[in-house]
């Protein structure tokens, strides 16, 4: 991988003060471009593995009954059953089973307002996932473009939207959404605005428990800028400030500020564990003892998404981006120290460092972009398949 490049324009740049209003460029177009056939391509996949894996079971008179389920329902897996019933009753009961705390308010209270304006649950978190992606391409395609020269932000968006598990960017998730205030968050900051930074931030801090990591990073990126200007810091705190106010919330209602990463331990197994106690764990599910196939076939997909983590983490601490290194640093120290991997390709899709190093990569070689393309693109499938046709474990 190549280093994204070090300089990034100052606050007072005119350019900058017009960044932020200024209407769409061609190049921005192109990133909205990639994403919107991007979602037709993740879509008709969709739309066509309910088809092909559709559910049957014998009827009593030895009949055999199929059963195609729905477009909108195929969305609604796994962790999205918890963010509806958060939208549906908030933190007041466990309809799922789980201690909900775990999941920050920010997705669920979207769902509730579109679910007020007559839309579906699951149709909601649809709209959100898309619209949140659109402003999450371009910012990208800035950033990308800023650090990695012309030309690398739209290599990046689309690496992103190829990426394997990149079907988290449509379904009901938070994925799409926290990355429209975290790549504009670090974008402002990158451009010295640190106002806006500490604003988006804090909204990204309202969708997933990445956001604190993000924070702490701001505080990082702040402190090793060589254009720090020390009456904005002021506004980093507001980063902290959404996460403060929903321990605030917990602390309230259930007498521990910490419940969210409690309830982690009771419903997820998520209990500190030494990292190589992590991997025996993991490597355990990896080699299908126990488990069903497609939980040891993700477990093997955990470990090799843990290792680009720490490669990339030790990447960018070379290139001497602490503020990156934090980010990404802080998400695979969380990972590698619970009972097991879990949920390590999904957060991938996060790190958008990791696609801007590897857009610089496939700008100066271009084989391997093609390699990507050829590696990435089936397993991405794949995933939407798992993901929608069956409702599979697919992180």
């Amino acid at each position: 991988m190549t280093a994204p490049t070090e300089t990034a324009p100052a606050a007072t740049d005119p350019r900058d003060r017009q960044h932020w209003s200024d209407r769409l460029s061609g190049a921005d177009r192109e990133a909205l471009g990639i994403w919107l056939l991007s979602r037709v391509a993740v879509y008709v996949a969709a739309a066509m593995t309910g088809w092909l894996f559709y559910r049957s079971q014998i009827a009593t008179d030895g009949s055999e009954i199929t059963d195609v389920v729905p477009f909108i329902d195929r969305w609604a897996q796994w962790d999205f059953v918890h963010y509806r019933a958060l939208a549906e009753v908030w933190y007041a009961s466990r309809p799922t089973g789980v201690p909900l705390e775990v999941f920050f308010p920010g997705f669920p209270f979207t769902l509730w307002v579109l679910h007020g304006a007559g839309l579906s649950h699951v149709l909601g978190g649809l709209v959100v996932s898309a619209v949140a992606g659109a402003v999450a391409v371009v910012a990208l395609r800035r950033l990308g473009d800023l650090e990695a020269g012309p030309g690398a932000g739209n290599r990046a968006v689309l690496l992103l939207v190829l990426a394997p598990p990149a079907v988290f960017l449509a379904a009901p998730y938070t994925e799409s959404l926290f990355l429209a205030f975290a790549i504009p968050a670090w974008l402002a900051a990158r451009r010295g605005r640190w106002a806006m930074a500490g604003v988006l931030c804090a909204g990204a801090c309202a969708v997933r428990v990445s956001g604190l990591f993000l924070a702490v990073a701001l505080v990082v990126e702040f402190l090793t800028s060589p254009r720090r200007d020390w009456r904005q810091a002021p506004w980093i705190a507001v980063a902290f400030s959404t996460t403060a106010a929903y321990m605030a919330y917990l602390w309230a209602r259930t007498g521990d500020p910490l419940r969210w990463l409690n309830a982690q331990e009771e419903g997820w197994q998520r209990t500190f564990t030494w990292p190589w106690d992590s991997l025996e764990h993991t490597f355990e599910g990896a080699l299908d003892n126990g488990y069903s196939p497609d939980y040891a076939w993700q477990f093997r997909a955990e470990i090799i998404a843990a290792a680009i983590g720490v490669i990339l983490t030790v990447g960018l601490a070379v290139w001497r981006r602490w503020g990156e290194a934090t980010f990404v640093g802080l998400q695979i120290l969380a990972f590698t120290t619970s009972f097991w991997f879990f949920s390590v390709p999904r957060s991938t899709l996060l790190w958008w460092p990791l696609f801007i190093a590897l857009a610089a990569a496939t700008m100066r070689w271009r084989w391997t972009l093609w390699t990507y393309v050829a590696v990435c693109t089936p397993l991405m499938f794949v995933w939407v398949a798992a993901y929608t046709a069956g409702g599979r474990w697919t992180g």
